[in-house]
């Protein structure tokens, strides 16, 4: 069965491919349009459909739109409830009309479409079908879901068991914990629906002062849902001024929400775990990606073990909803292969690309010593390499790496990308030293918790350590990534560090680098002093030398 995902309804477009139960494609329209998420969440958007991701997916596949068995639509308008607290007033029916029509804006962006196979799937049932239908050993644990919101409601617990499904409780809106954090998002002049991890990275700054006035605003009900009382966030602390600057007061109310929010999630995933029972808990939605809370959720949660969807946010419900009809209709589903599910290059198309821009590049004949020798000469590098990611971490595909041991890269690194200085960077790590290193979860191959840095090890690899003492760590496997994995070992071989920085090859604002053309773009545009693009090295030194080019 050859079945393609879509999101659209409400922000980061994203297309999937799910042939035969296993995981073909997946790709975010940002990657392809450079549009930072592919669009705004606003209800007269829904029209804009990932046509590019799509019609990428298809070609990766050798399909044509009518060779496809069904596509899946994430999300239902059916459930929808006009005028109901949570939406938008004037606009939300213009977006229940576009989702509605689905069928024949597929169709007409994708000729020999047939609009009846096009089949509506409840939102947070993508969702979760993203996350437990993704796992190893798919089919099988609770899942908790939580994002903004999806047609009615912001949250949904349930189990995967025998072959089916059970819902255990859903939360109607306007009450939504993705909301609240948007607001505040918004509220600490960050843009909403996009910035939210700042707030996060924030909160590490602050203490929980305004804890007691959150847990007035927000609570359990003991059902499985949640209250969320109306913040004025202004009588707490004014707004962030025009400038940009923040706070102490910005810092402790960030850090107060991030408390709630730790709390009321634990509140859920016990109850969860009191209905289903499972050993495992499976993750997805927006909150998701507040890899602070899924720390705290393993180490104090009931859960044995806790597994989130790389592609949490709404790009992973398109995944979510292909799989879940090939679930549906009895396939087997195969677990998610990676998180590297999107465009790639042969060796010679690279050179083409590099030969066509007249940049001097070389091959060396050992590209991880190369690299691992720029790096412990404290370069950066822009690393290019195999498929690129589908979700919001760089993961070895699309990265900028630095020197871990020099404290100054934080910032290095943070002007680089043109990014505000609060801000951490992550390390990867191999995974058999991750444990010397780290304290936390693991392996942990997605960068979605954190971890302890152990003290005897914060002043060896500083420029990775948060304010906190901890790391948003990506442990590498030889078998999952063996490139990287041979970088790692080179790096330790010249410095007795077998960490290195990593973070999303990008600059601030735009999205990851995914082909080509945006990885020299970046290159050429920002201090990077090495690009590592497939089996090819570019030396900026030479690059802007007007040197001579050649395989």
């Amino acid at each position: 069965m050859r079945v393609l995902g879509i999101n659209a309804i409400f922000h980061d477009p994203a297309a999937a491919l799910v042939v035969d139960g296993r995981v073909v494609a997946a790709a975010e329209e940002e990657r392809f349009s450079r549009r930072k998420h592919g669009k705004r969440p606003v209800p007269f958007s829904a029209w804009e459909l990932p046509e590019r991701a799509a019609r990428w997916c298809l070609e990766e596949a050798g399909l044509e739109p009518g060779d496809l068995d069904a596509v899946a639509y994430s999300y239902d308008p059916r459930l929808t409830e006009p005028g109901m607290d949570g939406h938008d007033g004037d606009w939300e029916e213009l977006r229940t009309r576009y989702a509605r029509r689905a069928p024949y804006f597929l169709a007409t962006a994708q000729p020999g479409l047939d609009p009846g196979i096009v089949r509506h799937v409840p939102h947070h049932l993508a969702h979760a079908a993203s996350a437990a239908l993704a796992a190893p050993d798919p089919g099988r644990g609770d899942v908790l879901v939580l994002d903004g919101r999806g047609e009615a409601h912001s949250h949904l617990a349930g189990t995967y068991e025998g072959g089916a499904f059970t819902t255990f409780a859903a939360q109607r809106l306007p009450h939504s914990l993705g909301l609240m954090y948007e607001e505040l998002t918004e509220h600490l002049g960050f843009l909403r629906s996009s910035d939210e991890y700042k707030v996060m990275a924030l909160a590490s700054y602050g203490e929980p002062r305004f804890l007691a006035e959150m847990r007035e605003h927000v609570r359990t009900t003991g059902d499985g849902g949640f209250a969320v009382v109306p913040v004025d966030w202004g009588a707490l602390v004014k707004s962030r001024s025009d400038d940009g600057r923040w706070t102490a007061d910005h810092a402790d109310l960030a850090a107060s929400v991030q408390v709630r929010l730790e709390e009321v999630l634990l509140e859920l995933a016990r109850w969860t775990h009191g209905r289903g029972g499972s050993r495992r808990l499976t993750l997805a939605g927006g909150v998701a990606l507040n890899c602070v809370a899924n720390s705290r959720l393993a180490e104090s949660g009931p859960y044995e073990e806790i597994w989130v969807q790389p592609a949490a946010g709404d790009a992973g419900t398109a995944l979510g909803a292909a799989l879940h009809l090939a679930w549906e209709a009895g396939e087997p589903i195969a677990p998610m292969p990676g998180a590297a599910l999107g465009r790639r290059w042969t060796d010679g198309e690279l050179a083409d690309r590099l030969d066509a821009a007249r940049v001097p590049y070389e091959r060396p004949s050992d590209l991880a010593a190369t690299v691992a020798g720029a790096l412990a000469r404290d370069q950066i590098v822009a690393w290019f390499q195999g498929r690129s990611e589908f979700g919001p971490r760089a993961l070895g595909h699309r990265s900028l790496l630095a020197h871990p041991g020099d404290a100054a890269n934080v910032e290095r690194l943070n002007a680089v990308k043109g990014r505000e200085q609060f801000r951490p960077i992550a390390p990867m790590v191999a995974l058999r030293h991750a444990a010397e290193i780290f304290e936390g979860p693991l392996p942990s191959p997605y960068m979605l918790f954190v971890h302890r840095v152990r003290p005897e090890w914060r002043d060896r690899v500083p420029a990775v350590v948060h304010v906190d003492g901890t790391a948003r760590i990506q442990t590498v496997a030889p078998g999952e990534e063996p490139l990287v994995s041979r970088l790692l070992d080179a790096f330790q071989a010249r410095t007795g560090l077998p960490v290195i920085v990593n973070t999303s090859l990008n600059t601030a604002g735009r999205p990851m680098v995914d082909d080509p053309r945006d990885a020299l773009e970046c290159f050429g545009s920002a201090p990077v002093d090495l690009l590592a693009i497939g089996p090819y090295v570019v030396r900026r030194s030479e690059m802007f030398a007007g040197g001579g080019r050649g395989r």
